[in-house]
């Protein structure tokens, strides 16, 4: 039998207190009754029933209705000791208006009355929604910055405190690349600090727009090439430098793009909190300069977890530090007087996974071509066959390593800050040629915790002796460099997302054509907070 739910102040009509009202309606009804009966039985009719039955089935009636009535009751009070008990709780823990479920005017069959920790423990889950809800609004709306396209556009940052300690002379103090020989040095800069903005764009042929921007504080200062070189954008002598740019159009598999930003050759980088404003191993096996590229990238779906990776681009390759201006009618790179684009490829085998990345195990090989021309008539092409891999060893060993062979890689961060060796006459005749280049990096990640990692890498760049033997000029130090190694081992401790220590040691090692190698250690602090 269903029992309705009733609104606070309506009585039931069945209630308990009814109950003598409805019996004596049936009792007056039995004694109008009963006279014409009596009456009856005075000719008594073979047809009729007796008149004792009839008193015993209305009376059986009566004893059934009285007992639904009473079971009705029950329910009904039974129902409203529930209702009571939710109104006590509720007004224990009173919810927000906004997780508030609708009440239902549904009718329900009477259940056993639920427990006051389950009704607690379900107040508690929704709160708990709430606040998450609540921190995730605000965190929103904290990391919201206007713009012109309306699109949300993020600030991000790592401010880097760098100490260092030189035990032997270096080309620059806080960044240094190359051992030059006499006394050290001690200093601390905060240069290295990076400024960046991340933009999600409109939606373009199907695809997503993104876009990012990287800048640090560590550009030159006076005119001179030697005060850290990151391509024709360093040029501006000034403090605030342009470092990596990026706008791409993403689709499920392919992705548009144009950047400023590595060789797609060099995909991978080491990890080092001391050496940002020049990546670690930069100019010893690390091709690492930042020049304007436009390309696509496509990702091919293979069996199992493995994906193919097909990469293409322009690139304009900036000169080396150090290439001579032969032709001083313009200020165009010879690559851009050569009126040609360079071209890089790459293929790579990866681990697939939701975000088509090569954060995990990669193998890639790529190439890299690009014409340059010194004076009219007079030119070369800069070129590199080069292999990339990143391995897991095991759940927290990573390997990583890459290796070129090219013929003038200065405007990529190779042959020794150099692409060509050359010589001037005393009738001002110049004699140069195009240097062969050989070099690559490794380095072992150990991560012990999410927290701690500890890394140690080497980095070889050498150019062919031979070749530069014969240009050697008196204290030309970068025109005189055959090679460059680095040894480096640092730890890297993030006591939270925001926070970064760590230690590194360097050992830099400069090899000219003609003498004694030049030798500097090179000791490393660094404390960083990300935003």
């Amino acid at each position: 039998m269903k029992a309705c739910i009733l609104s606070p102040g309506q009585s039931s009509p069945a209630g308990g207190r009814h109950l003598p009202a409805v019996s004596a309606a049936v009792l007056a009804t039995l004694l109008f009754v009963l006279p014409p009966l009596r009456a009856q039985d005075k000719t008594p009719d073979p047809s009729q029933p007796d008149l004792a039955q009839q008193v015993q089935a209305l009376s059986e009636t009566l004893s059934r209705t009285q007992n639904q009535l009473e079971q009705s009751q029950r329910e009904l009070n039974e129902l409203r000791n529930q209702l009571s008990a939710l109104k006590l709780q509720l007004a224990a823990h009173p919810p927000s208006s906004s997780t508030t479920p609708p009440a239902t005017a549904e009718a329900t069959p009477a259940t056993p009355s639920p427990s006051s920790s389950s009704t607690a423990a379900a107040i508690d889950d929704l709160r708990e929604r709430q606040a998450l809800q609540e921190s995730q609004i605000a965190t929103h709306e904290q990391s919201k910055v206007e713009s012109d396209s309306k699109y949300p556009v993020k600030v991000t940052g790592l401010l880097l405190f760098n100490g260092f300690v030189n035990t032997r002379a270096v080309n620059l103090a806080a960044t240094p690349t190359v051992a030059t020989g006499g006394s050290g040095s001690t200093g601390a800069t905060i240069r290295q600090t990076i400024l960046g903005f991340d933009a999600r764009g409109p939606h373009l042929f199907g695809a997503q727009s993104f876009a990012d921007l990287r800048v640090d504080f560590a550009g030159t200062t006076s005119s001179s090439q030697t005060s850290g070189f990151a391509g024709p954008y360093s040029n501006s002598y000034a403090l605030l430098r342009l470092r990596t740019a990026h706008a791409i159009l993403d689709w499920r598999h392919t992705q548009a793009f144009f950047s400023l930003d590595r060789p797609l050759i060099s995909p991978d980088t080491p990890a080092s909190l001391a050496a940002v404003a020049e990546p670690a191993l930069a100019w010893s096996g690390n091709l690492w300069t930042w020049n304007p590229q436009v390309g696509v990238t496509h990702d091919f779906d293979l069996s199992g977890q493995t994906g193919l990776r097909a990469q293409a681009a322009l690139i304009d390759v900036a000169d080396a530090p150090f290439t001579p201006l032969l032709n001083t009618s313009t200020v165009a790179s010879t690559a851009e007087q050569s009126r040609w684009p360079g071209v890089e490829s790459r293929i790579a085998l990866f681990r697939d996974n939701s975000n088509s990345t090569e954060t995990d195990n990669h193998f890639g090989i790529g190439g890299y071509v690009s014409p340059h021309r010194l004076t009219p008539g007079h030119g070369y092409d800069a070129w590199a066959a080069s292999l990339d891999a990143n391995l897991h060893l095991a759940p927290h060993l990573e390997w990583t390593a890459s290796a070129y062979r090219g013929l003038a890689l200065g405007g990529l961060g190779g042959g020794v800050y150099k692409d060509i060796a050359y010589y001037a006459d005393p009738d001002g005749h110049y004699y140069w040629r195009a240097l062969d280049d050989v070099g690559g990096w490794t380095q072992l990640k150990e991560r012990l915790s999410s927290r701690l990692e500890f890394n140690e890498a080497f980095g070889t760049d050498q150019i062919f002796a031979g070749e530069l033997r014969p240009y050697f000029a008196t204290g030309a130090t970068y025109q005189n460099l055959a090679a460059a190694r680095t040894w480096t081992g640092n730890f890297i401790y993030r006591p939270s997302a925001y926070l970064l220590f760590s230690l590194e040691y360097r050992r830099l090692q400069s090899v000219p054509v003609n003498g004694a190698a030049f030798d500097a250690n090179v000791f490393g602090l660094a404390a960083g907070y990300k935003f």
